[in-house]
């Protein structure tokens, strides 16, 4: 998915959902904006523009289309009176962020790449679908013929164990990544409110 211009989406949405804006010239960027937003039009922002600017955080943070993220909440709505738990589940557990969260790439963007292009197994097989739901027991390694690459010859050096959240374990020396427990959603690492997306889509 084409996102556009990083800087300018994330100033817009104000909220630091790519690595390049997470700086402290952004913070004053946007700091400057809204002095000058509040300057010439007082007043409080509508419920309806507050969950449209959440869903495109939420979208924008996991590179999702507008079909896609339609199709997971959705999905939660149907299966469960608590959807915004499912909802974080399913977004959790796509491949692409999983690569994420084990330290594979630094960003989900280039864990996307890394997925679509071949270089993650899930339990020994190949996989090129960034979407594909990681179930708990599996086990992530990277492909044996990637391991020499540019992306990963470096991994036992540049990896942040410290990183890898407590429902996975990731072996640097193996390359292999385990899925213990569900993903576990953390509101406090979150740039977005997922309570403030459904609302935006029972409109």
């Amino acid at each position: 998915m084409k996102i556009g211009p990083k800087f300018k989406i994330a100033k817009r949405l104000g909220s630091p959902i790519f690595e390049k804006t997470q700086t402290q010239k952004f913070e004053l960027s946007v700091a400057r904006s809204a002095n000058q937003r509040n300057a010439r039009r007082p007043g409080q922002m509508s419920d309806y523009k507050r969950q449209l600017l959440e869903k495109q955080k939420m979208r924008m943070t996991y590179g999702l289309s507008e079909k896609q993220l339609r199709r997971y909440v959705d999905d939660a709505v149907e299966k469960s009176n608590q959807p915004v738990a499912i909802l974080m589940d399913r977004l959790e557990s796509r491949l692409d962020n999983i690569v994420y969260r084990l330290g594979l790439a630094k960003t989900r963007r280039l864990a996307r790449q890394m997925t679509s292009h071949g270089h993650i197994c899930v339990n020994g097989k190949r996989m090129t679908i960034p979407s594909h739901k990681v179930k708990v027991g599996d086990v992530l390694t990277v492909r044996e013929g990637s391991r020499q690459t540019g992306l990963f010859v470096n991994l036992s050096e540049t990896h942040e164990a410290v990183g890898v959240p407590a429902w996975a374990s990731f072996d640097v020396k193996k390359m292999e990544g385990v899925i213990k427990t569900a993903p576990v959603y953390n509101p406090a690492e979150s740039l977005f409110d997922p309570e403030q997306v459904m609302q935006y889509y029972s409109r």
